[in-house]
């Protein structure tokens, strides 16, 4: 009888892909003592002229502040991702995710410009509130979308104003939203291509 061999396949490239890079940002940040999240995976007002802004302002979502950082918000995208990105394909989730770093971005900007931002929190929002929006109909709103809303992005207010922490909360609400915008016209968009 023939052995059957088991093979590894790559099954996300976008989420691994992103895993890997947050991974390598971490590693770097340990070797260079904290130098390569202040120069790249991190946000904060600085002068626009400075091309290193642009870079920092897409890629503050791959610096975390540590392992517990890296691991809280790594596991939930590895869960969640390649499930979306099997429904919603590659290209639209590279979307969310680029969408989610600059808008979260803009808004610690905006609204916190002393305050530096990093990590993948507010994709990890993004992606969870993506997922929620999968069975989503026209006329109809699932049980679990509103459950999750609640949850995930009541609780997130309800810690911005009665916790004092050093978490961005506005970065998980604003992530959230990306989420369930994203998930709306992706999910439009397919319904009207199966109407045709």
């Amino acid at each position: 009888m023939k052995q059957k061999k088991f093979l590894i396949s790559f099954n996300s490239p976008i989420i691994l892909g992103f895993t890997f890079l947050c991974f390598i940002a971490l590693i770097l940040n340990y070797i260079t003592h904290g130098i390569t999240n202040r120069m790249f995976f991190s946000i904060y007002r600085s002068s626009p002229w400075n091309p290193l802004f642009y870079i920092r302002l897409f890629g503050h979502v791959f610096g975390h502040a540590g392992w517990d950082h890296f691991f809280g918000n790594i596991t939930l995208i590895l869960v969640i991702g390649p499930l979306l990105e099997e429904k919603y394909g590659s290209v639209n989730l590279s979307l969310v995710m680029l969408i989610t770093a600059l808008i979260t971005g803009i808004f610690n900007l905006v609204f916190f410009p002393g305050t530096q931002l990093l990590g993948a929190s507010g994709v990890v929002f993004a992606c969870i509130m993506l997922s929620s929006m999968t069975s989503i109909t026209e006329g109809s709103i699932p049980v679990t979308f509103i459950l999750i809303a609640v949850i995930y992005i009541g609780g997130q207010i309800f810690d911005g104003i009665f916790t004092r922490d050093n978490v961005s909360h506005l970065t998980h609400i604003m992530g959230g939203g990306v989420g369930v915008v994203m998930g709306y016209f992706l999910n439009r968009k397919k319904q009207n291509r199966y109407c045709r």
